[in-house]
């Protein structure tokens, strides 16, 4: 990232322009390597179809493959071109289907998944990617991100991957690894931040970089709710069934909330201050899921953060009912403070800019991928993508441990979670094993060690 005390230009050109120079990074230079030749990473698809392939049918990947197929529809922003759905994989074959169902409600004919191209299992990644496809969506839970990311990239096709790109510092080397890959071979890379691609922070980000508050001291992020989901446990599943079903819950699936959801918050403010935190102090804990059926992972986390300028980052998550719920993220200046969601307000606590609109950055996350291939163009957002999990891993790494610890002994650390190419079936052993009360093992902060 760059001096984030260089302004943005003042003189910036159109909103696509903005997206490219300050979110999507273009990779360029030669093709070199791998199974892309450089006539297709040079081919604009223009109005050709683009064919998908599917990579995790839970509930986000539903979303991503909808809004993918969204993109044939003209807008402002988005040529009009044909995108078809042509393969499809889940380890478990209810979810695909219901997925599947879900697709070709809304698309029909452009959700076009034979029974020979539904993949069921740990190895159906590997025959999605192996496809006659253009792109890959990769939307299973995040553990496995590092594992199908790599063979994607190394299959030669462009990626579309949701957020956390990681779990633990060593798959986040994977991913930075694996992008680097992509960029040799000129593959778009797209990762689920989808903030990056709202008008209404483009625009904040770009009077704040421009001085509309000063000079930057300190940001504050959040994402307090309720909770999500719990799935309970079958009498027929294996112990591995159950933690994937339940994956939220488990560490070496999701990462704690802190990564899986806070990421979102905690990539803003290192999108803001153009940089990442250099170390992390934090306290959290487990003070309403304490069931069995709550996994490992804390309902608060509590997280200051330090960038090499100086800058605060002060960061909630938090997952208990009946308290204060609030998902945005602000910044503090010499000579005032913003909502980085659209409000700028000077030193007197008065108004004097906003943003009129909210933007489903979601959806314009897909128009700006599907457009960008359709010029030609190979984005990449892999970089940020994994080193704002990074940061997310940081913090947890703090919470759970109680001590600072700082960004290069964590990103270094060779504590894997699990080991994701070894696992073939469901009758293979979990990599969490509960005790003969059927709890799990729970970080304690002074106990567990930082990294």
């Amino acid at each position: 990232m760059t001096d984030a005390k260089k302004p943005a230009e003042k003189d910036s050109t159109s909103r696509r322009d903005f997206i490219k120079k300050s979110s999507m990074l273009v990779a360029g230079g030669a093709v070199v390597g791998g199974n892309l030749s450089i006539a297709r990473a040079a081919h604009a698809f223009g109005s050709d179809t683009i064919k998908i392939g599917l990579v995790g049918c839970g509930g986000r990947g539903t979303g991503a493959a909808v809004q993918a197929l969204n993109t044939m529809t003209k807008t402002d922003i988005n040529p009009n071109g044909e995108v078809k759905l042509v393969a499809m994989g889940d380890a478990f074959a209810d979810r695909l289907q219901a997925c599947y169902r879900t697709v070709k409600g809304q698309h029909g004919n452009h959700a076009d998944v034979p029974k020979d191209r539904q993949f069921v299992g740990f190895d159906a990644y590997k025959n999605v990617i192996d496809s006659d496809i253009d792109l890959v969506i990769l939307a299973t839970s995040p553990g496995f991100r590092p594992l199908h990311f790599e063979y994607a990239v190394n299959a030669g096709k462009h990626v579309f991957m949701e957020k956390p790109v990681a779990i633990d510092p060593a798959g986040v080397r994977r991913v930075l690894a694996a992008n680097e890959v992509a960029k040799q071979k000129n593959l778009a890379v797209a990762v689920g931040l989808q903030r990056h691609h709202e008008d209404r922070y483009l625009e904040t980000m770009k009077k704040i970089w421009d001085g509309a508050i000063g000079e930057l001291v300190m940001t504050r992020v959040y994402w307090n709710g309720g909770g999500v989901w719990v799935r309970n446990r079958q009498d027929d599943q294996t112990e591995l069934e159950y933690q994937m079903r339940n994956w939220y819950y488990f560490n070496w699936l999701c990462g704690d909330h802190i990564n899986e959801q806070h990421i979102h918050n905690l990539d803003v403010s290192n999108w803001l201050v153009q940089r990442y935190p250099v170390e992390c102090n934090g306290m959290g804990g487990r003070e309403v899921r304490k069931g069995t059926d709550h996994g490992q992972i804390f309902d608060h986390h509590f997280c200051e953060y330090t960038y090499d300028n100086g800058v605060k980052m002060i960061s909630q998550c938090r997952h208990i009912k009946n308290c204060w719920s609030n998902v945005s993220e602000h910044a503090h200046g010499t000579k005032g403070y913003a909502d980085l969601s659209g409000k700028i307000y000077n030193s007197k606590n008065e108004l004097i800019w906003s943003h009129d609109g909210k933007g489903d950055g979601h959806q314009v996350e897909h128009y700006d991928l599907f457009a960008a291939l359709r010029r030609g163009e190979t984005p990449n957002e892999g970089e940020y993508g994994a080193k704002s999990t990074m940061t997310a891993i940081l913090g947890r790494m703090a919470t759970y441990s109680g001590k600072v610890v700082k960004w290069d002994d964590a990103i270094n650390s060779e504590n894997a979670l699990a080991d994701f190419d070894s696992l073939t079936s469901m009758d293979d052993k979990a990599p969490v094993q509960p005790d003969e009360n059927g709890n799990y093992p729970v970080p304690v902060p002074g106990e567990t060690k930082p990294v």
